[in-house]
């Protein structure tokens, strides 16, 4: 905003739009005390999406707890529409009020040229598609893995896949040694599943972080926000406690969904501890800066609107190909049962709806 600009005294004649623009979305720091009461959000916040984070990989891996799986299927397709909502309305949507073309970013330079939230979310889908593919080619790669119609087979180093059918049927004029000795099958039928796990985890996990570093970095925002906001305090203390609850339940839930391999089981609980304590983190650093710190500022908000809108574009590949697609459309072993889906349905309905509520408030 140019130095000579008084906004006490504006000649519509003279003042530059960027002038007016970035005064009204500009304004400074704005804490106004309330101390004790952020300080307290730093462990209601961190109890409270820690707890919530964990849900879903406890309630998956730790049998002995006897978590009802009903709990798991309505917390896994909850937290499916939270990242969905999440995508659209906590995200992409905050990104045109942060760099979009009616605000003190979007009407200056190269930033007044183009609408540019849209374009950085569908570079991260590119991205995110391009990690997601070329994982599924690295381990076809690696493992020999061939295709048949939609389905892997798994082929040892040196061998011809056979064609499916064939492999149901075996010659009856085997000499009678061949009949008489235990018959012994290839080592990739005792390694069918591993390898599948395998391949599944590595084609999942690229795209997992980017979603996490994209959820982390929003969580960065509103913990410095709260750290630092005027008179709204109140409301989005209470706000931001739901947001991250809910946004912990899906970033849990869709970790429950990857097949860690056995020498990777302790990173779920790293993943999820890395949300749990990002936002009581950032709380906390916004409360060291609280009278100085100004996230309205012009570089503040590029580096918001960017990270939003791409961030947003890394969820809602997620939540459309990940979750959905594959948990509804193209899972062979999806549930027949109609109440079973219909309470899987109405959990991510559930979850969009609550979640894109909260957007009217953060």
């Amino acid at each position: 905003m140019s130095s000579s600009f008084d906004p006490t005294n504006v000649n519509l004649n003279t003042a530059s739009l960027q002038d007016v623009v970035c005064y009204i979305y500009g304004a400074g720091n704005d804490y106004n005390g309330n101390l004790p009461a952020r300080i307290s959000s730093v462990f209601v916040i961190l109890i409270t999406s820690t707890v919530v984070t964990f849900f879903p990989v406890v309630a998956r891996r730790v049998q002995s707890l006897h978590i009802p799986n009903l709990a798991y299927i309505i917390a896994r397709y909850f937290g499916s529409g939270v990242i969905l909502a999440t995508a659209f309305v906590h995200l992409l949507d905050p990104a045109y009020y942060e760099i979009g073309q009616n605000t003190c970013v979007g009407v200056t330079g190269n930033w007044y040229q183009y609408s540019w939230p849209p374009a950085f979310a569908l570079a991260a889908i590119a991205v995110t598609f391009l990690l997601d593919f070329g994982a599924t080619l690295y381990v076809e790669a690696k493992y020999g893995i061939t295709r048949q119609g939609h389905s892997p087979v798994f082929v040892r180093q040196g061998e011809t896949p056979a064609i499916a059918s064939d492999t149901k049927e075996i010659s009856l004029s085997q000499d009678q040694s061949q009949q008489a000795s235990p018959v012994s099958l290839p080592a990739q039928v005792y390694d069918e599943e591993s390898l599948d796990d395998e391949k599944s985890f590595k084609q999942q996990i690229a795209a997992f972080l980017i979603l996490e570093f994209g959820v982390l970095f929003h969580s960065v925002i509103i913990g410095l926000t709260l750290g630092v906001v005027g008179n709204e305090f109140a409301v989005l203390y209470v706000v931001i406690i739901f947001h991250q609850a809910f946004e912990g339940l899906g970033i849990g839930a869709r970790m429950s969904a990857i097949p860690f391999p056995h020498n990777r089981r302790w990173l779920p609980w790293v993943l999820c501890a890395a949300y749990g304590l990002t936002t009581p983190i950032s709380i906390a650093i916004g409360l060291g800066v609280r009278t100085s710190m100004n996230l309205n500022s012009f570089n503040a908000n590029i580096i918001q609107g960017v990270m939003d809108a791409s961030s947003g574009g890394v969820l809602i590949y997620t939540a459309m190909v990940e979750l959905l697609a594959h948990d509804f459309i193209f899972n062979p072993n999806r549930t027949r049962d109609r109440k079973e889906l219909t309470i899987m349905m109405t959990s991510f309905f559930a979850g969009c709806g609550i979640m894109s509520l909260l957007g009217k408030w953060i």
